[in-house]
């Protein structure tokens, strides 16, 4: 696997991308500019994206002439468009440990970092906080999510109107 830099003049984003991902944009953004661009996007081999809109709508967003790539080798067209998919996918399997995050964005703070460069918005970031911070029990997951009505888009937390 080899990353090429790839003129953003000359990636096309694939236009059945069913993932919506404008929201996140400014983010990404701010992420490549804070980090660097550490995730390459995926290309099929004539160009277009397989994985990495966001980021590559982000670099647009911040006039970036050349992007990391890699591309995805010796696969057929199906594997490519369920690889799109998947990609997308898989991040709805996972869900946080809440007392790791919040050590770890404590941490953060603690370090005078901007924490909202995680992704977390400030009143997700504070709800995280008030909930979690000085529980000392594990919480069962079937407990979280009873009779809750809200979720956040983000990061999936999961809380009732009187919690805000």
């Amino acid at each position: 696997m080899e990353i090429t830099q790839v003129s953003l003049a000359d990636i096309v984003p694939y236009e059945n991308n069913p993932r919506r991902n404008d929201n996140a944009v400014d983010i990404v953004a701010k992420s490549i500019k804070e980090f660097g661009f550490l995730v390459p996007i995926i290309l099929d081999d004539k160009n277009y994206i397989v994985a990495g809109h966001t980021r590559w709508k982000a670099s647009k967003k911040l006039g970036l002439n050349e992007v990391p790539c890699i591309y995805a080798e010796g696969l057929t067209n199906a594997q490519i468009k369920a690889f799109r998919i998947m990609d997308n996918k898989s991040s709805e399997y996972a869900e946080w440990d809440i007392d790791l995050l919040n050590q770890e964005l404590k941490e953060l703070k603690s370090l005078n970092f901007d924490v909202e460069l995680t992704g977390f918005s400030n009143l997700e970031l504070d709800m995280v906080n008030k909930e979690y911070s000085n529980k000392n029990k594990e919480i069962n997951s079937n407990e979280l999510t009873s009779n809750l009505n809200h979720k956040c888009p983000k990061c999936g937390f999961e809380f009732e109107d009187d919690k805000l």
